[in-house]
């Protein structure tokens, strides 16, 4: 018998909620749009929101003091609007997929030290005259004359060597290729 109480009970109250849907649901599914700018989702959130509320708190609906409940539920319907835009104000702003993507990814100082050792025994591995090319220009960061002077050789050899020693360093680095051109 009481199984049978409460399943009515239940049925009742379902159907009620069912009817504050029928009877209030557009007009507050109008002013939650309006409160989350055009947002249909978030809209739909806040109505399904306040009908839980009025379903939680029943005695609110059944109130003798007040001819319909629709100035509660859009009164429930615009604070939970407002706790909700508070929320997303509080929180740092959200970016996309495509933001990520991207995004430069910055090696981090292991990967940085890695990086360094490997070139270093790269260089390490070719022709002294190759090598001392390749400290003028990248290392020491000289011009092609400002080299070429240094080391006593013409500008067009030490443009040869420098290109010859990247092409000895791709094979060498096949991980780093694209770093070298």
């Amino acid at each position: 018998m009481t199984a049978a109480i409460t399943m009515t009970s239940r049925t009742t109250a379902e159907h009620e909620l069912a009817e504050l849907q029928r009877e209030h649901g557009a007009p507050l599914y109008a002013l939650m749009l309006r409160l989350s700018d055009g947002d249909r989702q978030r809209a739909e959130d806040l109505v399904q929101e306040t009908f839980v509320r009025a379903w939680q708190h029943p005695e609110a609906l059944r109130a003798d003091h007040f001819d319909s409940v629709r100035p509660w539920l859009l009164t429930v319907g615009r604070r939970l609007a407002i706790d909700a835009r508070r929320a997303r104000q509080a929180r740092p702003a959200e970016v996309g997929d495509a933001v990520l993507e991207s995004a430069r990814v910055a090696a981090d100082h292991a990967e940085r030290s890695v990086a360094s050792l490997d070139v270093r025994e790269a260089v390490k591995t070719l022709t002294p005259e190759h090598r001392e090319v390749l400290v003028q220009v990248y290392f020491r960061g000289a011009s092609v004359a400002e080299a070429a002077a240094a080391l006593g050789i013409p500008a067009g050899t030490v443009k040869s060597r420098a290109y010859y020693a990247l092409r000895a360093l791709r094979r060498v680095l096949p991980g780093y290729a694209a770093d070298l051109r």
